[in-house]
């Protein structure tokens, strides 16, 4: 990636402003943008642009740092996962709202940017679409920009989708703010379908005009390629054949994923901790890089534990804990499992090892002391403010090559994965499950996620029906998956939020007297609750009262 465009260049289209002003002594060329002039007679700065585009505007606090945030939130403070039964964010900052069901139009918490930057960046897309033709560069130029830009753009209705729904269309028209408010289609909300045909056919046509795969020397990491394309594309095939969207085929889904696999450019990670720290890992699809002397997020001191000097962040639920199955591939509530309620701990899934710092957990170089009385990451310890509520901190993307203490400009370099070859192998398996039962290709896809070589799972018992291979498929997005945007909309798409959004959010105590340590479930987090109305977001009240009331609202709000 050209990170020292990308990062540094931040381009601001003043279209028709600067040259609707008359000439008087106030006029003067701005310093901190470039105008539609310069951007258009130049090839290079409009490539950067476009780069560009893969980031968007910061419009909350606690959104990234320094850097602006991408697609999704990504690396941020409070993660999507703790809107979730996989975390809660130890100091709120505006996530407990959404656990707790109170969502509103009026306060959204940390899901509040999702429409303004999508449309903001679908704008900049439009606009870059419509001009690049004036722009002087080579036909190969033109046709590849062109085809990141449509990617681009139809991941931002990717994100606008799998949060509200059917949403506005606005095609290729650069809106401006003299448009009319009273204009029907320029608040008309496409339907479900609608709109995800819209999204799948523009990935369509960026895929046949994207190179390959990052492996592609001639072009930088962090930018669209084709497998990229046709990852998303089997993503929101997926979606729709979901029952919350019920607007496609789980046959065409599986297609879709199978067409990904097919291209023969991914294979899993052996090592599934070091897979996060490692930004040309071939099972990469599609990630955002971080430059080197940026300011970013740091992960460790925001999510380490205050015996170390961390400030807790992101820390695990039990909801999410008691779903790695033991390494004998059994879950935990099987009574032949083997499992212990007071070594809890003891010969679980290695994914477990690699995402959750626990209770006598080895961390750099010391061991994490959740206990009480007295452990240095409990209440009793330094910094005690900063003590986790659910009795687990996290452990995965954190870089133990990172310093905890005084991390700024040093730390946050991890690359943030928006694509993954493990979800394809995994989004084929559940499409294929629904469209054929579980057969051997089904089988296959979710065992080579189980069985990489840092994981080593057993595979799983023949003759699962497809019910049971469905509870299997799920189980195994929670766990390979988590924290990285996925089981806030899994639940949703699946239908089961109102099962799973509805449990308490457990934690764990656990204490210790003499030699003997007992752990006890506690609630980490009261009031969590969800209504029906939250399979989707509402759209933000400042939207609809910016277009007159013209914007349908999601249903009961």
């Amino acid at each position: 990636m050209k990170t020292s465009n990308l990062l540094y260049i931040l381009v601001f289209v003043a279209a028709g402003i600067l040259s609707s002003c008359k000439k008087n002594y106030l006029d003067i060329v701005p310093t901190d943008r470039i105008s539609d002039v310069a951007l258009l007679a130049d090839s290079a700065l409009f490539e950067d642009f476009v780069i560009n585009r893969y980031m968007g505007v910061r419009l909350q606090d606690k959104e990234a740092e320094g850097t602006p945030p991408g697609f999704g939130r990504g690396f941020e403070y409070g993660l999507w996962s703790s809107l979730t039964d996989e975390s809660i964010y130890n100091n709120d900052d505006n996530t407990w709202v959404i656990q707790r069901g109170q969502l509103a139009p009026e306060n959204l918490g940390i899901a509040g940017t999702i429409w303004g930057r999508s449309y903001r960046s679908i704008r900049e897309c439009n606009y870059a679409l419509t001009h690049i033709d004036s722009v002087q560069m080579s036909d190969a130029k033109r046709t590849l920009l062109r085809a990141e830009l449509r990617f681009i753009r139809a991941y931002r209705y990717h994100d606008l989708i799998r949060n509200y729904g059917g949403v506005v269309l606005a095609g290729e028209k650069v809106y401006n703010l003299q448009d009319n408010l009273t204009d029907e289609a320029l608040f008309k909300r496409a339907t479900i379908k609608e709109s995800l045909d819209y999204a799948i056919a523009e990935l369509d046509a960026a895929a046949r005009d994207l190179p390959l795969a990052n492996a592609d020397k001639s072009w930088d990491l962090g930018r669209a390629t084709k497998g990229a394309a046709l990852a998303l594309k089997a993503r929101l095939l997926l979606y729709a054949a979901s029952p919350l969207y019920n607007a496609g085929s789980w046959a065409d889904a599986a297609a879709a994923a199978k067409a990904v696999i097919d291209l023969n450019l991914y294979s899993l990670a052996p090592d599934y901790a070091k897979l996060f720290l490692t930004p040309t890992s071939n099972e990469i699809i599609f990630e955002r890089l971080y430059a080197i002397g940026a300011r970013h997020v740091c992960l460790e001191i925001s999510n380490a534990p205050n015996g170390y000097g961390g400030w807790a962040g992101n820390t695990p639920l039990q909801n999410l804990v008691d779903a790695y199955e033991m390494n004998n591939g059994k879950v935990i509530t099987d009574a032949t499992s083997g499992y212990n309620e007071q070594t809890p701990y003891l010969n679980r899934d290695a994914r477990f090892y690699a995402t959750i710092l626990y209770n006598g957990a080895s961390y750099r170089g010391s061991t994490v002391d959740i206990y009480t009385p007295g452990g240095k990451d409990s209440k009793d310890g330094p910094s005690n403010w900063n003590t986790t509520k659910t009795g687990y901190y996290l452990r995965k993307f954190m870089d133990d090559n990172n310093p905890i203490d005084n991390p700024w400009d040093v730390a946050g370099l991890q690359p943030w994965i928006y694509l993954r070859y493990a979800e394809v192998l995994l989004n084929y398996a559940e499409a294929q499950n629904e469209a054929a039962g579980p057969d051997a290709s089904v089988y296959n896809a979710v065992n080579q996620v189980r069985q990489r070589s840092s994981v080593m799972q057993p595979a799983l018992p023949t003759g699962l029906t497809q019910a049971q291979m469905r509870e299997a498929i799920r189980r195994e997005r929670q766990v390979e998956l988590a924290f990285e945007e996925h089981r806030f909309y899994d639940v949703r798409r699946w239908k089961i939020a109102n099962v799973t959004e509805n449990v308490p959010a457990y934690g764990v105590d656990v204490t210790r007297s003499g030699a003997t340590t007992t752990y006890t479930r506690k609630v980490a987090l009261s009031g969590r609750a969800f209504a029906e109305k939250h399979y989707w977001l509402p759209i933000p009240r400042s939207e609809i009262l910016s277009s007159n009331g013209n914007l349908d609202q999601n249903t009961g709000y």
